[in-house]
């Protein structure tokens, strides 16, 4: 049986949990209705409703008129190959140097920018989340500051945005993972549809414990934009993995736990260089320095 998906836009909370709300008492019913913050600091927010018939046109075009909200977006998903069909037409993010967007927008792609194509899929990453955009800054600052990464991973890579990233500025190959299959398979596509085939490799990995990254390390740069638990878990790896002087862009972290996090790697001979919080998301740039 195909889903329908009718996704929109528009800023403030409050408007959005009113849309969500009035989405609820549509004839058909929604299955399951979703509302959130787009985490760049924009103000922008997400309503979306799934449904097992295809939604009514009219309604959804008068409840995005009384709200002040973008059209909807009604896709048809059919239970097969979710990655070829899930589009959430998000605006495009700008970050530094990096102007992340969906095909929907390929007519607004500055001249002056390195863009990446990304689409809304099923893999984590579009540049939209407050971690994602915080390690693409965090990279255009390294880059800025003179930073040229030769050997470069992304631990946990979803749709490789970052690793593509890094190819983006240098000719160097970068390396990709993802312990998820799906993420992976979505990552290769991006690679694809960015024209970076032969610069970035994605490989399904439990963080290094791969032979194609066993055999690339020492890193100079390492994206790993995860959770907590597992940044944790991953530091003593991590410096085994990174040259002296490498640096390393974490995130996925709330800002409470930053502090903990960068106490973790210190104790790794990985140290605090830089910190950026976009509303709720922390990202680290630390940097393997030696202890004498």
């Amino acid at each position: 049986m195909p889903t329908f998906t009718a996704l929109t836009t528009l800023m403030g909370r409050d408007p959005a949990y009113k849309l969500g709300e009035a989405m609820e008492a549509m004839t058909p019913e929604p299955t399951g209705v979703g509302v959130f913050e787009v985490e760049d600091g924009s103000g922008l927010w997400e309503v979306g409703g799934y449904f097992e018939a295809e939604p009514d046109a009219a309604s959804l075009a008068l409840l995005a008129t009384a709200m002040g909200a973008k059209a909807f977006t009604v896709s048809e998903l059919p239970e097969t190959d979710w990655v070829a069909h899930v589009r959430r037409e998000l605006a495009p993010v700008e970050a530094g140097r990096f102007f992340v967007y969906g095909s929907h927008d390929a007519d607004k792609v500055p001249a002056d920018c390195e863009p990446l194509l990304i689409e809304a899929a099923m893999a984590f990453g579009t540049g939209h989340h407050g971690t994602t955009l915080g390690c693409l800054r965090a990279l255009d600052r390294l880059a800025l500051d003179g930073f040229v990464g030769k050997r470069v991973v992304d631990i946990g890579c979803g749709t490789a945005v970052l690793a593509m990233g890094a190819a983006r500025i240098w000719s160097d190959t970068v390396l990709a993972s993802d312990i998820d299959e799906v993420a992976v398979d979505v990552a290769r596509a991006n690679v694809v549809a960015n024209g970076l085939e032969g610069r970035v490799t994605c490989v399904e990995a439990a963080g290094f414990d791969h032979p194609d990254l066993n055999a690339a390390a020492p890193f100079d740069l390492v994206f790993a934009n995860i959770l907590k638990g597992p940044l944790v878990a991953l530091a003593p790896d991590m410096a085994g993995a990174m040259t002296q002087d490498g640096f390393a862009i974490l995130s996925g972290l709330l800002n409470e736990q930053a502090d903990e996090v960068i106490e973790v790697y210190a104790r790794s001979g990985i140290n605090l260089h830089h910190r950026d919080s976009i509303g709720d998301w922390t990202t680290l740039t630390l940097r393997k320095m030696d202890a004498n």
